[in-house]
């Protein structure tokens, strides 16, 4: 399941609080939060209205707007203002992915912040004085936390629905190369917070970015992005992070601050963060009502709780249809992660599906990480295959062999059919 029974029950009761006045809706529309309500079972009687998906950019393959970092053609795909890693291009990098080949989710364009006059300002009725503003420097006094985890858009592998089930999303047509594992170092938000004087009230944190504002295909200006996080998950393992694997972030990924939430959708991990307000009553935004939810057939008419740990996935470090030599040895490669912990098993197919077997792991399976693996295959004689591989987690949790399909095409866990050919 995305959402874990606690993370449900704290959205049931958040969506009360707003019923009875009790909490605020920031930039949320009174139909989006009756959507919600009667999802949760909170509201009666009356048809509400039916959810439309959101227009989206059509992709592009030509240029990058507002993407500062070079894109070669190896190493990414470019996808409107975003840009996929090729999975391909992970092979032999080790287990953190370099930053000119970590790829690039942006709702807008990448700022070109300057250091020096950054600050960070903390605010809001859940703390118990007035606003605090923080520069990098003081960031960089409090106790420093070096964490390894990825950052995957909930998106990911949005395409298959459509190449592999039929099954028309919206959205950018990410394959399996819209994650990156990097190794963070920064401050624990935990600490942040208490700084600048926790109340005993505060029950969600809501980080805004510095990137400009977005607006929708229909004119709609949503503002900066930010998303709430409840204050528990505030208070685990969330950082503010200025270094990306040993070295100041790169712009594209966040210069000269951002949040790593560990394991959640990537639009958790709010790039460039400006402030973090810290509410004493429970926060909507856009990105947890319209967006980042699961609409659909097979979902209330309001749709799911608001996505929050990413699913269970595998990708073969190989080009789509790569060629591969017939009657030869080849030593082929891949990662698995998910967000509900570790890899702990991989198995793989080199016939369709007909067969499997176990993959060797590399790495120790980590809760936030991933796990690289190896397999051997000879083909026997020239032709088309099709590889996959399968995943299973410390959680139980396996990939399955199709994906309930949702409207904006998220969290995408099935095994993938990859082609390959042997000349």
């Amino acid at each position: 399941m995305p959402v874990s029974t606690s993370e449900s029950a704290y959205d049931r009761r958040r969506l009360r609080q707003w019923l009875a006045g009790e909490a605020r809706a920031d930039g949320v529309a009174r139909r989006d939060m009756l959507r919600l309500l009667a999802a949760a079972g909170l509201a009666s009687g009356g048809a509400l209205p039916a959810f439309a998906a959101p227009a989206f950019a059509a992709p592009t393959n030509t240029t990058a707007p507002g993407i500062v970092k070079p894109l070669p053609d190896d190493r990414f795909t470019v996808r409107g203002t975003n840009a996929e890693s090729k999975f391909a291009s992970f092979a032999g990098t080790g287990y953190h992915t370099p930053a000119d080949r970590f790829f690039v989710r942006n709702h807008t364009s990448t700022p070109v912040l300057d250091a020096a006059d950054w600050r960070l300002t903390v605010h809001g009725a859940g703390l118990r004085g007035g606003p605090v503003d923080l520069t990098l420097r003081d960031l960089k006094r409090l106790p420093a936390v070096t964490r390894t985890a990825f950052v995957e858009c909930a998106g990911n592998g949005r395409s298959f629905f459509t190449s592999q089930q039929g099954q028309p999303v919206s959205g950018t047509a990410w394959t399996l190369g819209a994650i990156g594992t990097a190794s963070w170092r920064g401050v624990r938000l935990a600490d942040v917070l208490r700084r600048a004087g926790l109340h005993r009230r505060a029950v969600d944190v809501l980080p805004r970015g510095l990137d400009p504002d977005y607006v929708t295909a229909d004119g709609t200006n949503l503002g900066r992005v930010r998303r709430p996080l409840p204050l528990s998950k505030a208070l685990d393992d969330v950082l503010l992070a200025y270094e990306m694997n040993g070295e100041p972030l790169p712009y594209d990924h966040g210069f000269p601050v951002r949040v790593v939430v560990p394991s959640w959708i990537g639009i958790a991990s709010v790039k460039w963060v400006g402030d973090i307000e810290v509410a004493d009553q429970p926060l909507y935004s856009p990105w947890n009502t319209d967006f980042y939810r699961l609409f659909g057939a097979a979902y209330p008419e309001g749709g799911s709780a608001p996505l929050s740990r990413q699913t269970v996935k595998s990708a073969w470090e190989l080009d789509w249809d790569a060629a591969l030599d017939a009657r030869v040895a080849h030593r082929l490669t891949g990662r698995s992660w998910s967000g509900a912990g570790g890899v702990v098993r991989v198995e793989v197919s080199t016939d369709g599906g007909a067969s499997w077997r176990r993959a060797r792991l590399h790495d120790t399976p980590r809760r936030h990480g991933w796990v690289r693996w190896s397999t051997d295959w000879r083909p026997s004689a020239p032709g088309s295959y099709t590889l996959l591989a399968r995943a299973t987690d410390s959680a139980g949790r396996t990939q399955p062999d199709t994906t309930v399909p949702n409207t904006q095409g998220y969290l995408f866990d099935a095994v993938v059919r990859h082609p390959v050919r042997a000349v």
